[in-house]
């Protein structure tokens, strides 16, 4: 008997650890799959922030427990995974969420003149540290590899499960100034497709999501005049750049996150998917 839609999207039941889950993005993943029926395991390196996601996710009726934890810190991986499996079971679900950009290791701008080689005004390629590209590197890569390590084990004990990681349309076409993000970011695409086919006879399926430029809080310090509230230069660039016009909403991802992690993309493995309002296909 074939099954219906609403049975191939269902998530009912299923246990989800979300890393970053304290954040904009990841918290309202983590309110959406709890509300689907979702046991959801809230991760982040903020406990607090990761408290109050899980406060609003028990406000609407959903399950859900919230863990400090250092993605970098493979020890404090595994105890949160032995809680979680106590609790629960072993996750059916990951999500990889927990990431950023560290200002170190960024240039100040787009172009390097040979002229501003020694000017101290300008950060340049040459002027980054090797501390400020490293952590941000590592945060976004070794914190996708480490908890996807540790948590995989007992989806592949089960012989089902499915993995989504957080990339950027930075993977695809990278970003201007943001050197260390744009090829973790890279390394992270890099590393979902070749997990997929590593993984491919396991039943975990590995996919990603590659988010373009979404409304958060830190966005908008960088991309909204403090003084003024009108777009900075660099934000009018992105519009310009993005064909539908608009910054992306937290809940936009909602559609491909339940998707990627259900049954309806039972075949679907190794993907990852531009939600970047075309971003990364436009050209001039």
């Amino acid at each position: 008997m074939s099954r219906t839609a609403r049975d191939i999207f269902s998530l009912q039941g299923r246990v989800a650890v979300i890393t970053g889950g304290g954040g904009e993005l990841c918290g309202c993943m983590a309110e959406a799959l709890a509300a689907r029926g979702v046991k959801v395991a809230v991760l982040d390196i903020n406990p607090e922030n990761a408290q109050a996601r899980v406060a609003a996710i028990e406000k609407a009726g959903g399950e859900a427990n919230a863990f400090a934890c250092n993605v970098l810190e493979e020890g404090e991986l595994a105890e949160v995974s032995s809680r979680v499996a106590a609790a629960w079971g072993a996750a059916d679900i990951l999500i990889n969420g927990a990431g950023g950009n560290n200002p170190k290791g960024s240039t100040s701008a787009e172009f390097l003149e040979s002229e501003q080689l020694d000017n101290p005004e300008v950060t340049s390629f040459l002027d980054l540290q090797l501390e400020g590209f490293r952590s941000t590197f590592d945060l976004n890569f070794l914190g996708t590899f480490l908890p996807t390590k540790v948590f995989c084990r007992g989806m592949i004990e089960k012989g089902a499960g499915s993995i989504l990681n957080m990339a950027s349309m930075s993977a695809i076409t990278p970003l201007t100034k943001v050197g260390a993000y744009s090829a973790a970011k890279a390394a992270v695409a890099n590393f979902t497709r070749w997990l997929s086919v590593h993984l491919s006879h396991t039943g975990v399926r590995v996919n990603a999501l590659a988010p373009g430029f979404f409304m958060t809080e830190q966005l908008r310090f960088l991309h909204i005049d403090q003084k003024t509230g009108e777009l900075t230069p660099r934000a009018r660039q992105v519009m310009e750049h993005t064909p539908l016009g608009r910054y992306g909403d937290p809940q936009d991802l909602i559609g491909a996150v339940i998707w990627l992690l259900s049954d309806a993309s039972a075949f679907v493995t190794g993907v990852v998917l531009p939600i970047d309002g075309g971003f990364s296909a436009y050209s001039i």
